[in-house]
C-alpha cells in the first residue's frame, strides 16, 4: 500500500487540469505527430510598484499622443455645398417669392425643402441675377452679399435674406455602440465629437468610451473619451469633418478571461471607461478559491504587440498585494490564471485512482 501511495503521489505531475509549467514555454514548431520540436521561452515579469509606475507613465504618453492628433479645431461657419437648398427672400417683392416654389402636400420628411438647390457644379440661379452665383464653399452670408450686389442694379436698396432651408451636402457617419447609428447631416451647429454622439442617441450601456475611433481620409485616429473627461479635456473641442466616420467599440470586444482556481471562471468586460484592473477582474470572477488556489501563483498572460507573449506574476498571499492588483491595468484579451496548489493536484490524482484501488481490494478480498 505504501508503494502504491508513493506511485500515486509521484503522478501528481500528470494531474488533470491546467498547471503553470516553469519556465513557461510556447511550441514554435512541431512534428506531424504534434510533438514539439522547438519552443520559445516566455519571460515572466513581477508585478511590483516599479511596473505600476511604468504603466501609469505609458498611459500619460498615450494621452499626449491623442492631444497631438490634430483633431482639435475651432468651429467655423457652415460652408455650402452641392445639394443644399437655400431660401432666398427679397422683401417687398412678392413676385420673387414665387420662384421658391410651394411645399408638396405629400412630401416626405427626407424630401428637400422648397428653395434654390445648389447644383452639382456648386452654383445657384436667381431672378435678375445675370449669371449663376457660385455658392459652394461659401457661407450663406457671402451669398447674400453677392445677390444684394446684383439686385441693386435693378432694385433700389433691396432687402435680401439668405438662409439654408435644407442641409444635404455634407454628412458624417456614426456606427458602433450608439443608440441610433447612421448618417448625420452637417449643419450650422458645429459637428463636434460630442454633437455627433448626441445626435445618434448617445452611448449605449455596452459602449467602451475609451475606444472611440475617427476615420478620416483613410487614417484612423483613436480617441479615449473617458480619459479626456477625467483630465478635464472637453471632447467637444474635437471637430469632425464632412465624410468622417465615428466608430464606438463595444466592451464585449475587449473582454478579459479569468481562469483557474477562482470561484466563478468567466469572461470579464471592462467598465464604460475601458479600464479593468487585475483586482476588479478577480472580484467579478468570485475571487480566488480558498480551498484550491495557490495564492502565490497568480499570473496574467498577454499577447504582446511583438511576436513573443508576456507573463506577469503576482504573489497574492498577503492581502497587501491586492493594492498592486487594484492598480495593474489589464488589456483586451488578457488571460488571468490562478494556479492550484500541490496538495490539490495530489487530491485530484487520488480521486482518479481510488476507484480502481477499491475495485482491486474488493476483488482480492473476494478471491480470498
Amino acid at each position: 500500500m505504501a508503494l502504491t501511495l508513493a506511485a500515486m503521489l509521484s503522478a501528481c505531475a500528470f494531474a488533470p487540469g491546467q498547471k503553470m509549467i516553469m519556465p513557461p514555454t510556447l511550441p514554435e514548431t512541431s512534428t506531424d505527430a504534434g510533438d514539439p520540436v522547438s519552443e520559445v521561452q516566455i519571460p515572466i515579469t513581477t508585478i511590483d510598484l516599479k511596473l505600476i509606475r511604468e504603466q501609469q507613465a505609458a498611459r500619460m504618453a498615450d494621452t499626449k499622443t491623442t492631444n497631438d492628433l490634430g483633431l482639435f479645431a475651432k468651429p467655423t461657419p457652415y460652408k455650402l455645398g452641392p445639394g443644399d437648398v437655400l431660401q432666398i427672400t427679397v422683401w417687398d417683392h412678392p413676385e420673387l417669392a414665387a420662384a421658391l416654389g410651394q411645399p408638396q402636400p405629400n412630401a416626405k420628411p427626407s424630401d428637400a425643402a422648397p428653395g434654390f438647390v445648389v447644383d452639382g457644379d456648386g452654383n445657384i440661379q436667381f431672378p435678375y441675377v445675370t449669371k449663376p452665383i457660385h455658392a459652394a464653399g461659401k457661407s450663406a452670408e457671402q451669398v447674400q452679399r453677392e445677390i444684394y450686389a446684383d439686385l441693386s442694379k435693378v432694385f433700389v436698396k433691396p432687402q435680401v435674406t439668405v438662409r439654408v432651408a435644407s442641409f444635404r451636402s455634407a454628412q458624417v457617419y456614426v456606427d458602433g455602440e450608439v443608440r441610433a447609428p447612421g448618417a448625420q447631416s452637417v449643419n450650422d451647429i458645429p459637428m463636434t465629437l460630442t454633437e455627433a454622439v448626441n445626435r445618434s442617441g448617445g452611448f449605449t450601456p455596452a459602449a467602451d468610451q475609451s475606444r472611440v475611433t475617427i476615420i478620416r481620409n483613410g487614417t484612423s485616429y483613436p480617441i479615449n473619451v473617458a480619459d479626456m473627461i477625467a483630465r478635464g479635456k472637453n471632447p467637444s473641442d474635437i471637430m469632425l469633418q464632412p465624410g468622417d466616420m465615428l466608430h464606438v467599440d463595444s466592451r464585449e470586444d475587449n473582454t478579459v478571461y479569468v481562469m483557474g482556481e477562482v470561484n466563478a471562471p468567466k469572461a470579464v468586460q471592462p467598465t464604460h471607461n475601458g479600464r479593468l484592473t487585475l483586482g476588479e477582474a478577480l472580484s467579478q470572477a468570485g475571487d480566488m478559491n480558498p480551498n484550491s488556489a495557490d495564492a502565490k501563483s497568480l499570473y496574467v498572460i498577454r499577447q504582446a504587440t511583438s511576436d513573443k507573449p508576456e507573463i506577469f506574476h503576482l504573489d497574492a498571499r498577503s492581502p497587501v498585494s491586492m493594492l498592486l492588483a487594484n492598480q495593474f491595468d489589464l488589456q483586451s484579451k488578457d488571460v488571468v490564471y490562478v494556479d492550484n496548489s500541490g496538495l490539490v493536484r495530489a487530491s485530484r490524482v487520488l480521486n482518479l485512482l481510488l476507484p480502481a484501488i477499491n475495485a482491486g481490494l474488493t476483488a482480492a478480498i473476494v478471491t480470498k
